[in-house]
């Protein structure tokens, strides 16, 4: 299995780790009890950068962001914040502010009193909390709702309120776990786009955590992938996606078909009981077990015959597998095919609503793809990446 390394993921030849909002974590490690929650990380966020740290739950995302906040100690290791060590040093004394998925509003104070809260806490003049709550407001587009009370406001001007209190007093990182998680579809996808604008017009470091792939892919400068506590890789969006580091990272982000079998071609393919799956890169050793890879929007369709069932096609099959169409659905501008391939293997197949082709449920249909968009990885990542599930039933 590939994994990040502390080299990979601390390069001081090209960030000032001293500079106001970088944030260092040197072989950070926190334990609850006999259960290890984060372990050995090292990780350098550059100032005003905008990092997300992406898993499922229990991977360890939220304990570190508590760690960067000073909610929790780590047992080993150091944290820097602006090239200060912050351990041992309370919450309220380190230059970062967070936003929870649950807003923590005051319901008895106005939205004007919930922002200047934190202010009034560290006895700021009253002249000076006025102007920053105005100008916190302004950020977030919510001065026009000063004197009403949260109850009196919606979910996504709620979530605007927390983010202004947060960001008042200007810190130099701001710290969000999952701080759109409540919110509807529409509303989240609306509240991405004006925290990326937000984070780039104050420059601040945004450490973000959320366990939704669309959300990190779509905002940040840099994903962090974390698994059992440690990251399995560090990278932009697009290397993320295109380039996963293991099978781990490549099944959690976005959906993939996994093809198991026996490595053949000198390590470019892999012989799966349903087809010859083969890329471009020698990634594995003859004889091994491997997989191979494909994602649902790289696979062609077209129909074969109607009606009945197909068997699996040959094992020298190149790129190419039949079968049964299991289900179809509209999400849009993608259409989506399920398509069964004998046993309890299936292929998800998405293409662009207008070139997608007429096919129903039963269906028969070939499938293929291109070498150069197949991903081959070790069997043994496999049977430990726990982010593969065979695709759902549409």
């Amino acid at each position: 299995m590939t994994s990040a390394t502390s080299e990979d993921l601390v390069d001081s030849s090209t960030r000032d780790a001293e500079a106001k909002g970088a944030v260092v974590l040197d072989g950070v490690t926190k334990r609850y009890g006999p259960a290890v929650a984060v372990d050995r990380m090292s990780l350098t966020i550059e100032p005003g950068e905008f990092i997300s740290l992406l898993g499922p739950s229990g991977c360890g995302k939220t304990t570190t962001l508590r760690m960067i906040a000073g909610f929790e100690q780590p047992d080993e290791g150091d944290i820097l914040i602006s090239g200060r060590s912050v351990r041992g040093i309370p919450p309220y004394r380190r230059d970062v502010n967070t936003v929870f998925q649950a807003y923590a509003l005051f319901p008895h104070m106005s939205v004007a009193e919930n922002v200047a809260y934190g202010l009034q806490q560290r006895r700021t003049p009253r002249a000076a909390i006025r102007e920053q709550v105005v100008d916190a407001l302004d950020l977030v587009q919510m001065r026009g709702f000063a004197d009403r009370k949260p109850t009196q406001l919606s979910g996504g001007q709620q979530q605007r309120v927390a983010l202004a209190r947060a960001l008042v007093n200007r810190p130099s990182v701001l710290l969000l776990d999952e701080p759109l998680g409540a919110l509807d579809r529409q509303l989240r996808e609306e509240m991405q786009l004006e925290l990326k604008l937000l984070q780039s017009r104050l420059g601040i470091t945004f450490v973000f955590v959320t366990h939704d792939q669309g959300e990190a892919l779509s905002m940040s400068d840099r994903i962090a992938i974390m698994r059992d506590g440690r990251i399995e890789q560090l990278a932009d969006a697009d290397t993320i996606y295109a380039r996963p580091a293991s099978a781990y990272v490549a099944a959690f982000v976005g959906q993939q078909n996994f093809f198991r079998g026996t490595v053949v071609d000198g390590g470019t393919a892999v012989d799966s009981p349903h087809a010859r799956v083969r890329g471009i890169r020698a990634e594995l050793t003859e004889g091994q077990q491997g997989q191979a890879a494909v994602r649902p929007e790289f696979v062609g369709i077209a129909a074969n015959a109607p009606g009945g069932r197909v068997a699996a096609g040959p094992a020298d099959t190149v790129n190419t597998v039949r079968g049964a169409v299991l289900g179809v659905a509209h999400l849009g501008e993608t259409m989506q095919y399920l398509v069964g391939l004998g046993g309890d293997q299936s292929l998800i197949v998405r293409r662009p609503t207008p070139d997608a082709p007429d096919l129903a449920v039963g269906d028969t249909a070939v499938c293929t793809w291109s070498a150069e968009n197949v991903l081959l990885f070790p069997a043994d990542d496999a049977a430990s990446a726990g982010g593969y599930v065979a695709p759902p039933t549409l």
